[in-house]
């Protein structure tokens, strides 16, 4: 009898499952499974982010995709989500790669080709690194210089890029390098700006 209870039990029980979910039950759990997976994803990025900038006020127009350490450089990525166009700010404190002073002196297009020649990558290559323009823009509250640039990237099918990098400070006077990229057609100088003002 106790038997025939437990089995009446998980009929009951399998029934009760399979009517939940043809009811749409799978889609209601996969969606609050994600949301709040993805909840903890974003709030890690936010967390970890801290330690280069605070970015609670981009717009949403932007995503956050990573915020980790390597080699000792702390390190935020984001994409604008229309457009792909990716957005680092590089916390190099302890090892400077490059300075204020590099981007606003004649000889940046030589320090940057040095940078790129020390970075080897078995996946991607910079050929051909021109820098195109001077320019100023916001960033961290102030004024900050950039050099807008474009390259061609071998083994891989993107072919000619395009992007600024800039080198500001923190409120607390550490530096901090902004890269913008994108393929060079459809790299904007508007995204950039909009990005990096937010970002305190």
């Amino acid at each position: 009898m106790g038997c025939l209870k437990k089995l009446i039990k998980c009929v009951i029980l399998a029934l009760a499952v399979v009517g939940f979910l043809s009811l749409g039950g799978k889609d209601l759990i996969t969606g609050l499974v994600d949301k709040y997976t993805h909840k903890n994803d974003r709030e890690t990025v936010l967390e970890k982010a801290q330690k280069v900038g605070d970015f609670s006020k981009i717009n949403e127009e932007y995503q956050l995709e990573k915020a980790t350490g390597v080699m000792g450089y702390n390190g935020v990525l984001a994409e604008h989500k229309s457009s792909g166009q990716k957005m680092v700010v590089v916390d190099d404190n302890k090892k400077p790669l490059l300075t204020r002073e590099d981007i606003t002196s004649g000889n940046i297009e030589d320090k940057l080709k040095k940078s790129l020649g020390k970075i080897k990558y078995q996946a991607i290559g910079v050929e051909e690194f021109e820098v195109v323009k001077h320019g100023e823009m916001t960033s961290y509250g102030k004024k900050v210089p950039y050099v807008r640039f474009k390259a061609k990237v071998s083994r891989l099918p993107i072919g000619e890029i395009g992007g600024i990098v800039a080198v500001t400070t923190d409120k607390n006077g550490e530096d901090r390098i902004l890269l913008s990229v994108n393929e060079n057609a459809k790299y904007s100088q508007v995204l950039s700006e909009e990005f990096f003002k937010s970002v305190k």
